[in-house]
């Protein structure tokens, strides 16, 4: 069954609601039922080795199960932190993730945005398209401040950080027990 967002008036394709919209994007919740598409993003050693404290690539079907599961449950159209799978628009196949969640054991409650797409959508600007819709969404809420925190490594996102607009804090070892690179945007210096 098809259903029409309330949010833009468009088919997403899906039974799971719409949370936000950009040009070429819809954001809705990931599911159990997206398990496949889960399990080939994130069992790619390519996508896994920036993600988390300990990197590592998911082995099998049920483990992406699971996280469609749980991140079924942070992904709430209305809430305002989530773990939210992008389409591009018009089609219900995910081409990757966007997050905006409170960063785990941050000692002043920082939230932080992130992306993840598959090796396919890389370069094309969509991860870029997703994080400013989801940077917007945070601070319309209400939040203060968002962080993204990036592998010194990582090329590619620290590219992105720098087209979001966001600010260089310099690296820190704060956030996922590794030094990582730490971006941030305020309500009065986003782009």
């Amino acid at each position: 069954m098809t259903r029409r967002s309330t949010e833009t008036g468009t088919e997403t394709g899906t039974d799971v609601p719409t949370v936000f919209t950009t040009e070429r994007l819809t954001a809705r919740a990931w599911g159990p039922e997206d398990a496949a598409t889960i399990f080939d993003i994130y069992g790619r050693w390519e996508v896994a080795r920036w993600l988390g404290a300990t990197p590592s690539a998911l082995e099998s079907l049920d483990e992406a199960e699971e996280l469609g599961r749980r991140w079924a449950e942070r992904g709430a159209p209305e809430a305002t932190y989530g773990i939210w799978c992008i389409t591009l628009t018009g089609s219900a196949t995910p081409i990757g993730t966007v997050l905006l969640v409170p960063i785990p054991g941050a000692e002043r409650g920082e939230v932080e945005v992130g992306w993840h797409l598959h090796p396919d959508h890389w370069g094309n600007g969509y991860a870029t398209e997703a994080a400013r819709a989801a940077i917007a969404r945070g601070l319309s809420a209400g939040l203060d401040e968002v962080l993204a925190v990036v592998s010194p490594d990582n090329d590619a996102s620290l590219a992105m950080c720098r087209r979001l607009g966001l600010h260089a804090r310099g690296r820190s070892e704060a956030y996922y027990g590794r030094p990582l690179e730490v971006f941030s945007t305020r309500p009065h210096t986003a782009h």
